[in-house]
């Protein structure tokens, strides 16, 4: 039986919540990612990942919408952000029925860095509201990263490891030909760095502030036998994280 919310007759939701009371949700966004990847790429990718923690958690699998929060890709056509108060808005909205429905775990699987702060406020909020609620977020972006980093993968907008992600969900939406030749400036890795960093770090408003082409990497890189494994290497690092922090916060 699916485990897709939008799939399933509503006593069929209410069976799959009765069974494990865990929703695992999408997020990702709408931008520019060059000439050469779909401005769905993050949602695309963070729908892959997610549907396979699902299956891996046996959680019931549910929509969000593919908007996020991306300012800093405006002005570039195919870019459209929320606000971070509507983000937040839908998500609490959402996430508040839920739990009126039964769900008592959330799993938010996310593509997108410009999403974290609105994620993390409704995350906390959500928990505070309610004592036998509990919020795990995974940032899949990055586990990607580190997951395929030993084999040559790098976290870059429009690079290898988002082509990737996309071929896992269509290969006819990459044209890697169309990005010419693969760029990694150093100012560009040194300002991902500077934003990505945990202990001190700055901000970028506009993404011409990376690169002034609005995308950098290697989408060469890519290539089918990568993606057509990227879902369940992905998934597997979430889930298998997100299975501990359940178990340790069952003993606390």
């Amino acid at each position: 039986m699916s485990n897709e919310l939008a799939d399933l007759t509503s006593p069929a939701v209410a069976e799959r919540i009765r069974r494990d009371p865990t929703a695992v949700i999408p997020f990702g966004s709408v931008e520019q990612h060059g000439p050469h990847l779909p401005n769905g790429t993050d949602i695309m990718a963070a729908e892959v990942v997610s549907r396979a923690v699902a299956e891996r958690l046996d959680a019931l699998h549910v929509p969000f919408g593919p908007y996020g929060v991306t300012p800093i890709h405006a002005g570039h056509p195919g870019t459209i952000s929320l606000s971070r108060a509507t983000f937040e808005a839908l998500l609490g909205d959402i996430c508040d029925q839920l739990v009126d429905m039964g769900v008592r775990r959330f799993v938010f699987v996310n593509w997108h860095e410009g999403n974290i702060a609105s994620m993390d406020a409704v995350a906390t909020d959500l928990q505070a509201r309610h004592d036998d609620v509990l919020v795990v977020t995974s940032h899949a972006c990055y586990v990607a990263q580190r997951v395929y980093a030993d084999r040559g993968g790098e976290l870059t907008h429009g690079g290898g490891i988002e082509a990737v992600a996309v071929m896992a969900h269509d290969p006819a939406l990459v044209d890697v030909s169309a990005a010419g030749d693969s760029t990694r400036p150093d100012h560009a890795l040194a300002m991902d760095a500077m934003r990505r960093d945990h202990e001190t770090y700055g901000y970028i408003t506009d993404v011409g502030e990376i690169d002034r082409d609005g995308w950098y990497g290697d989408p060469t890189w890519a290539d089918e036998e990568l993606a057509a494994g990227f879902a369940d290497t992905v998934a597997a690092a979430v889930a298998e994280r997100v299975s501990a922090i359940f178990a340790l916060r069952a003993t606390s």
